[in-house]
């Protein structure tokens, strides 16, 4: 009998964490390794929501502990893969704070790839993010042009990308950054646009517009996401790639809106702020290389997408 492939996912009970850890653990191949430090960008509370329906799985092990101290990582136990999801998130505040986003996102990492190492661990995922891109006016974006971050937080990642390719070249660590744009759906960050919006629209209270809603984002589905991240899970065919998990579609920011009001049935009350030092005016992927690597096809289109995350917000709502 085949031995299932142990997967460590740092930040286990964050949106995508949890997202990954369900389906992993649904097909039934899998044993995850869960591990969290419940940094307090959020609530601790929602993040124990999010793993609470694995704590009693018997293929799901959760640690607490965080990713800058080499005794929490030592206290695993033997692992096949890292899916390394854990990050100190957000463009604007990592403004605000440009040091801890060095320390958590780029030593934690530098951690992690230690750690691998030493372990002999083989197999590395990182979740890197679209804003390495910064303003790029040559759309869909591939992952041959040329960077220019524009934020501490976009910054960090492209020196995680550049580690890992170190540790490849170096160990013979098979590293795959996965470039995320823009996910969102059922457990989705409280900060993030499509659940302030839902939560603002549907209470009646304003909502912070930033800039005259012109803007673009590539907003990918989680599961669509999720999709990519298992198949670099399993991928074997060469030892370093960088990979944009988009959904090569762009919606402006005031399409979005008008899709949120449909949903909820009311009108947004629309609080105009001036654009954000570090915000992007576009994202858009070029996915072919996903699809040619990762076999990689988002299915889910924005309302479908959308009224996931509402019936996953309304639920919230009524579980105590």
């Amino acid at each position: 009998m085949r031995t299932k492939k142990r997967i460590l996912i740092t930040g286990a009970a964050g949106f995508i964490g949890s997202n990954l850890t369900n389906r992993l653990l649904q097909s039934g191949i899998y044993q995850v390794i869960g591990f969290d430090n419940f940094d307090d960008f959020y609530s601790r509370e929602q993040k124990e929501k999010n793993i609470a329906p694995f704590i009693s799985h018997p293929d799901f092990q959760f640690a607490e502990g965080d990713i800058r101290n080499m005794d929490d990582l030592n206290a695993l136990g033997n692992l096949d893969v890292i899916v390394h999801l854990a990050a100190k998130a957000g463009v604007r505040p990592s403004i605000q704070n440009p040091v801890l986003y060095q320390e958590v996102n780029v030593a934690g990492t530098q951690n992690l790839l230690e750690f691998a190492r030493e372990r002999n661990i083989r197999q590395f995922v990182f979740a890197s993010s679209s804003s390495v891109y910064g303003i790029n006016e040559n759309i869909p974006w591939n992952e041959e042009e040329k960077l220019k971050p524009i934020s501490p937080y976009a910054s960090t990642k492209l020196s995680c990308e550049m580690l890992g390719h170190v540790y490849s070249h170096l160990y013979g660590i098979r590293f795959l950054a996965l470039r995320f744009f823009t996910v969102y759906g059922p457990a989705q960050r409280p900060d993030l646009a499509i659940h302030k919006f839902f939560n603002s629209i549907s209470k009646g209270q304003p909502i912070p517009v930033f800039g005259d809603g012109s803007t673009s984002r590539d907003y990918t589905f989680v599961e669509d996401t999720i999709q990519g991240i298992e198949a670099a899970i399993n991928y074997e065919q060469s030892d370093f790639e960088i990979i944009n998990l988009g959904n090569h579609q762009t919606i402006t920011l005031s399409e979005l809106i008008a899709a949120i009001e449909k949903i909820c049935g009311k009108k947004a009350i629309i609080d105009r702020q001036p654009e954000q030092p570090g915000d992007v005016p576009q994202t858009y992927a070029d996915i072919s290389k996903a699809q040619k690597l990762l076999n990689y096809h988002p299915r889910t289109a924005l309302e479908a997408g959308l009224l996931s995350f509402y019936d996953w917000y309304n639920n919230q709502k009524s579980t105590p």
